[in-house]
């Protein structure tokens, strides 16, 4: 019997979901393993399988990996991380708020990715100093960059696409800061959840890990014994300075002519750091993080064949179908948030919107319903990918330095995919009426 390509992209798909959750086999290897086994099955052609280690993000993810080395090579981590440990204090409340507050903002202005990972090394630091595990932080870290990216119209791209299909189906769109009516909450909840229930559902610092954090603070490790240099610190603490600066003003960079994007941005830094000596070539390369290279790289491929195969669109169609011939307005929204939520646990955020928007709007111009709630939800709900590591990049980042299994984003994010999804399907038919 003939299956077809979105038939058979479920089946592997299934199939990864299992050996995700159970671990049976590394991450990263299910990940690479699906992207191969859709090649050799003709979902995807053979060119594409490895395309997502060309991928711009996997160049955004290294380089980072290698600046996150060189401020621990220096000193300059520590260094950081005993100041705000200062401001803050030790308890792991107030640096979750700290922590999530600076991280929702720059991710609200620029990318979530890019913040992830600037800040990523910083909030490590500041875990070595207070003597606390990063698994505590870094998990919400990741959280706080996905929901303060739907603040604004340019946070994340789910947001622009929703604009950009109801531009083209001759609605009014969105305005920059209209998205903040929704993503404020939205952040809130995500910020309130992890202080008060989500840090509960987090894992605990085994005996190893502790005993490495303990080294980290009174800067015994061994990379820390030959640096610790001030001119070494200034530099890298300028790099990532810079680095960072140009993630957040990458638009404003772009219209004064300067062709430069987050990846070469955070290249260039990665370059100066080794040749000004901050950090050898050989410890640049032992900085990456390679299992989430290849776990980030692996779904790229994975993502392409649910878009192109049909397979998001035959659950989407699926679902909507179960509703009837006349669904309350209400109910779709409910419905459509919960099917981009879904998806955008296992595909990218971006394809999510982009296969959702437009059936959303046709569907809600069936009911003679206005879309711009219907959109709303769709675009909030595919930057709600909090309960897996591969649902969006700042998740997959923090994985390795985290130390966190699958389940660990299951049981923490799912919780508060759930929590969003009903602030939004109340929220959002208030401020954008389905009928004027």
């Amino acid at each position: 019997m003939d299956l077809s390509p979105a038939t058979i992209t479920l089946l592997v798909l299934a199939v990864m979901a299992v050996f995700f959750v159970t671990e049976m086999i590394p991450l990263a290897v299910t990940a690479m393993a699906g992207a191969v086994v859709l090649g050799l099955l003709g979902v995807i052609k053979p060119n594409q399988v490895f395309t997502g280690l060309s991928n711009s993000t996997v160049v955004l993810f290294a380089a980072m990996f290698v600046i996150g080395s060189a401020m621990f090579h220096t000193g300059l981590a520590q260094f950081i991380g005993i100041k705000v440990v200062k401001a803050c204090g030790t308890k792991e409340v107030p640096l979750m708020l700290g922590v999530g507050l600076v991280t929702a903002f720059l991710s609200s202005v620029s990318s979530n990715t890019g913040t992830c990972a600037a800040l990523m090394p910083v909030v490590i630091a500041i875990c070595a100093s207070a003597g606390i595990s990063s698994a505590r932080q870094l998990m919400p870290l990741a959280f706080a960059a996905s929901a303060g990216g739907t603040i604004t119209l340019v946070g994340t791209p789910p947001n622009i696409i929703g604009n950009a299909a109801l531009t083209a189906a001759k609605f009014e769109g969105f305005g920059f800061f209209e998205f903040a009516k929704i993503g404020i909450p939205v952040t809130i909840v995500a910020l309130v959840y992890m202080v008060f229930l989500g840090r509960f559902l987090l894992p605990k610092a085994g005996l190893n890990e502790a005993e490495a954090l303990k080294a980290a603070s009174k800067h015994k490790g061994e990379g820390e014994a030959k640096t610790n240099d001030p001119r070494k610190m200034w530099i890298t603490g300028l790099t990532l300075l810079g680095v960072v600066i140009v993630m957040a003003f990458e638009d404003n960079i772009k219209k004064a002519g300067i062709g430069i994007s987050l990846e070469m941005a955070a290249t260039i830094g990665a370059i100066i750091l080794v040749l000004t000596r901050c950090l050898t070539e050989k410890e640049a390369y032992s900085g990456i993080d390679w299992v989430t290279i290849f776990l980030f790289a692996g779904m790229m491929p994975v993502a392409t064949a649910m878009d192109k195969s049909g397979a998001g669109k035959l659950i989407a169609n699926f679902v909507v179908g179960m509703m009837g011939q006349d669904p309350s307005p209400y109910v779709l929204t409910a419905v459509l948030f919960a099917i981009s939520a879904f998806l955008t646990q296992f595909m990218s955020n971006t394809a999510s919107a982009a296969l959702l928007c437009p059936l959303g709007i046709s569907i809600a111009n069936g009911l003679g319903a206005q879309p711009q709630a219907v959109v709303m939800a769709i675009a909030i709900a595919a930057s709600c990918a909090f309960a897996t590591p591969v649902g969006t990049p700042p998740n997959t980042l923090v994985l390795g330095a985290g130390g966190y299994k699958f389940m660990d984003y299951v049981k923490c994010g799912a919780p508060l995919v759930i929590l969003e999804m009903i602030v939004c399907v109340v929220l959002i038919p208030m401020i954008w009426p389905f009928f004027k």
